[in-house]
């Protein structure tokens, strides 16, 4: 299992935190150190949509400046500033087999990623 995020994030905080406390084995990917793919920006859009894991409820977004926002055109456009604004992506990520969350919720990972 591979959990993206940032290490100072809450939310990426709290999560790892649920994931050690239940004793779930995953990697962690560092987007303020190793960055994110295009490929895998393409992967999860494929996936969910890149809608799903844009965050517009975030300080960066908040923070952009009006031009660049209303540049967003396109999912091309989406994915690409979300490469260069990792910490725009909803955190953290959780990748496990065909499993692919975004955001923290005890419910869904106890169901999805806890097993008997």
């Amino acid at each position: 299992m591979k959990v993206y995020g940032i290490t100072n994030c809450n939310t990426v905080k709290k999560a790892l935190d649920w994931l050690k406390a239940n004793n779930v084995a995953y990697e962690f990917h560092d987007f303020k150190k190793l960055g994110i793919s295009e490929e895998k920006l393409e992967e999860w859009d494929t996936k969910a949509g890149y809608e799903k894991f844009m965050n517009k409820q975030g300080l960066t977004w908040k923070q952009l400046d009006p031009a660049i926002k209303e540049s967003i055109k396109t999912k091309t456009d989406a994915l690409h500033l979300l490469q260069q604004k990792t910490s725009m992506i909803k955190r953290p990520v959780i990748e496990n087999g065909d499993f692919l969350f975004f955001g923290f919720d005890e419910g869904v990972y106890e169901k999805e990623l806890v097993k008997e």
